[in-house]
């Protein structure tokens, strides 16, 4: 590909031509984290904060064994489930989300994942990215996940520029077209 990706701003000739490569060089991406249902994907994403794909799903193969919905989490003492996490790191606060998390949504959302970004966002542990991804890759929706790596790539590329991931988001959501939203995070990482 040309040098417009290391450019300070690309024009829009260069984002659409660079989108098309993204595009065709990772069609059909999907997250490498391995899950079962809504609730082991949020489980998974929550684990994933500072910690590799690779290593979550070591951990989540045997904690979905022992424990792969919210009702069965809950039986898990905080210190239980800190024994199956902790190599993910940040462990005491990961358990303390996931648990109280898993207590919200038996409580308050009758057992379900919620499906909305808003609901997502209003279970411990989960930011915006972690409910985008669940949201876009779970539920099907138009939502595209801002982490550190899709920060500063759009950043660098011009693809969407700012200085938060929420404006870098509101940027992609404009130059990508929305039935690419839910593959873009895997383009850009």
């Amino acid at each position: 590909m040309r040098r417009l990706w290391y450019t300070e701003t690309m024009n829009k000739e260069q984002k659409r031509l660079a989108l098309a490569e993204l595009e065709k060089l990772y069609k059909g991406a999907k997250p490498a984290l391995r899950f079962n249902s809504d609730y082991e994907l949020l489980v998974a994403v929550i684990l994933s904060a500072q910690c590799t794909d690779e290593r979550v799903n070591k951990v989540t193969a045997k904690l979905f064994e022992r424990c792969s919905t919210p009702q069965q989490m809950v039986l898990l003492s905080q210190e239980e489930l800190e024994r199956y996490i902790f190599s993910c790191g940040f462990y005491h606060m990961k358990a303390a989300h996931i648990l109280s998390a898993s207590q919200d949504i038996i409580e308050r959302f009758g057992g379900e994942v919620p499906q909305t970004v808003e609901e997502l966002t209003s279970l411990a542990g989960v930011g915006r990215k972690t409910a985008n991804v669940v949201y876009s890759v779970a539920f099907g929706g138009d939502a595209i996940a801002v982490d550190t790596h899709v920060f500063r790539v759009s950043n660098r590329l011009g693809l969407a520029k700012g200085d938060t991931p929420k404006k870098v988001e509101t940027g992609l959501n404009k130059a990508i077209p929305k039935s690419d939203w839910s593959e873009a995070h895997h383009w850009l990482i």
